[in-house]
């Protein structure tokens, strides 16, 4: 499904140039090497992805999704992409209000994590389309979809303005976009909330999942994410109109959605 199109070229108002270097959590490191060690964190991890979401956030992670779907207000008909989708959580509630007639496509760059997701939505009974995709190369036309979703994945995406750049170009006029993903909690609550990033989520990954090294990258990961404004932003730059956020559990999350005039 390869439309015409061109990556685009020209992105915060000057001549596209995209920086080989970047951050896997607080370390310095290049472009490939984080897609590299991206890749092993979440075949690291698929196996344990959903049991670790239910005890890191109390199975609030649950209600975040839940929410989300709800603020995009997509209708019976309508055609959904869901990027990073993971274990298909996203693509299972979007699928659910598209219904028959509307199309939802789970994508996720990690093959484990696609082939996770994919399983779980046929094990409950909903075969969707599965797509493994860079979300900053989408291999969709121009204007395609209704909604594009991408929950608790942006942060991991190397180029994030390429990634917002193209959730713009696949989208329809009336679109939305929705980003929903960890950023900067309410400052009195930060130094607790510091102290349960990196000495009990570590731990829970390691007693849990047997990999403590993901779970700390996941708390720098978080840290190195731009906060509500800083993406708005960049939202905004890439082509979104009217941007709003909604800040839930104090900030710990943050809904952005971005729509398309």
């Amino acid at each position: 499904m390869h439309g015409n199109r061109q990556r685009p070229q020209a992105l915060f108002g000057g001549v596209h140039d995209v920086s080989d270097s970047t951050h896997f959590g607080f370390e310095e490191v290049s472009a490939e090497e984080k897609r590299r060690r991206v890749r092993g964190v979440f075949d690291s991890v698929a196996g344990k992805y959903d049991l670790m979401n239910d005890l890191m956030s109390a199975g609030l992670h649950r209600l975040w999704k839940r929410f989300t779907v709800a603020a995009t207000g997509v209708r019976p008909g309508m055609r959904v992409l869901d990027l990073a989708g993971g274990t298909g959580d996203m693509a299972r509630l979007f699928a659910e209000r598209v219904g028959p007639s509307g199309v939802t496509v789970l994508t996720d760059i990690n093959g484990s994590m696609l082939v996770a997701g994919r399983d779980k939505l046929l094990d409950g009974g909903i075969a969707l389309p599965a797509v493994q995709c860079d979300a900053e190369r989408l291999p969709f036309p121009d204007r395609q979809f209704d909604c594009v979703s991408i929950a608790f994945g942006l942060r991991n995406v190397t180029h994030k303005e390429l990634a917002l750049s193209e959730m713009r170009r696949v989208l329809k006029p009336g679109g939305v976009a929705a980003v929903l993903e960890f950023s900067r909690v309410w400052a009195p609550l930060a130094p607790a909330y510091d102290w349960y990033s990196f000495n009990v989520l570590p731990r829970l990954g390691k007693l849990v999942a047997g990999d403590d090294a993901s779970y700390r990258y996941l708390a720098e990961s978080i840290r190195m994410h731009p906060d509500q404004a800083t993406l708005k932003a960049m939202m905004e730059q890439a082509g979104f109109g009217k941007v709003e956020v909604n800040n839930l559990a104090a900030g710990v999350v943050a809904l952005h959605l971005g729509r398309v005039y």
